[in-house]
């Protein structure tokens, strides 16, 4: 395992239990690891695997360090009949986000919908694997949380404001949901770290350097901030999800959010929002399979620019590679297979 570019293929469910035990070796009680190791795996099942049981490797050093608390219990409580509130109490951040998605999905069921309120929370992965839990229960849903500041502001010199996804779902009754999950900026700094491994240049939208002004140096736009999508739009949409989710939530919002990278030892207090919107108030599952069925077909049938490349609709990817994950099983690379066993073996 000395090659941490080696894959290895896990079994979805081999893999779970891996992660169960790995988080339960960090101190987490049995429950909380397996919800924890759901969500990371799932998010692995997407393809998003930046998102997945690899962020076992910032989770551990952080639950290892006192950053994060392993023996936290998010707490519930109701602001209205239709508007709860979690503190999370600084618990690993998918432990937050599944106390949200739970209680807003049995609000919305009570009364049609439900927002949820989070604070006090850490990274909880990508939004999808929220998103595809609601929608295979019927709920859509909006949801999103703020970050550590990597994006100026429009005209600024300096990060003030994080890379904050925000992402949508409408289940389709037939399996093939609509789920879209995006970030704010242009790109993920991953990307612009792989053109700098590669030695490339990069386009000159992505990121600025550390004066604020664009840039095709990866390694200035390391040392620099991310560029927003759609310039001031994206500024503003991004603005939009951190007043939700940090600041309506009393949470921490734009420079309030310690870095996880600078300052590991300490809580994050990241904030998350949910809406849950219950769709069996709207109509019967047949007709929303067929309007959602309608809707795919008419984008689908689109003639492509590249034939290779058909139009497809937010989710397909990520279903199609979830389904071909289960079939034939999970890539792990090496640094996080190492970790899983490292933390597990701590289990007696």
């Amino acid at each position: 395992m000395n090659n941490n570019n080696e894959l290895f293929t896990v079994a979805v469910d081999d893999l779970r239990q891996q992660g169960r035990l790995a988080f339960q070796g960090l101190g987490l009680g049995p429950t909380a690891a397996e919800q924890v190791s759901n969500v990371l795996v799932l998010a692995d099942l997407f393809g998003l695997t930046t998102h997945g049981l690899s962020r076992i490797e910032s989770y551990g050093e952080r639950l290892e360090c006192g950053g994060i608390s392993a023996s936290a219990e998010p707490a519930m409580e109701t602001l209205a009949p239709a508007i709860a509130r979690i503190d999370g109490r600084n618990a690993v951040g998918p432990l937050v986000g599944m106390a949200a998605l739970e209680t807003g999905m049995k609000m919305a069921r009570q009364f049609g919908i439900g927002l949820v309120l989070a604070r006090g929370s850490n990274h909880f992965g990508p939004v999808s694997p929220y998103s595809y839990i609601a929608a295979e229960q019927g709920f859509a849903s909006i949801i999103g949380s703020n970050a550590t500041t990597t994006i100026s502001p429009s005209g600024g010199s300096d990060a003030r404001l994080g890379n904050s996804p925000l992402g949508f779902g409408v289940p389709n009754p037939d399996g093939n949901h609509f789920m879209l999950d995006m970030a704010m900026s242009v790109v993920a700094r991953a990307k612009i770290r792989n053109a700098l491994t590669r030695g490339e240049r990069i386009p000159d939208n992505w990121a600025t350097d550390a004066n604020g002004k664009p840039t095709t140096d990866p390694r200035a736009a390391l040392d620099g901030f991310l560029l927003p999508i759609g310039g001031h739009k994206g500024y503003g949409l991004a603005l939009v999800v951190d007043l939700l989710a940090g600041l309506l939530s009393n949470a921490a919002y734009l420079t309030h959010v310690k870095s996880w990278v600078d300052a590991p030892d300490q809580p994050q207090n990241l904030g998350h929002f949910f809406i849950l919107i219950d769709t069996a108030r709207l109509g019967s599952p047949d007709w929303l399979q067929g309007r959602m069925t309608d809707f795919a077909s008419i984008l689908h049938q689109s003639p492509a620019v590249e034939p290779t490349s058909p139009v497809i609709v937010p989710g397909e990817i990520e279903l199609k590679k979830m389904h071909r994950h289960m079939r034939e099983g999970v890539p792990v690379d090496a640094t996080t297979q190492r970790l899983l066993d490292l933390y597990a073996s701590r289990v007696a």
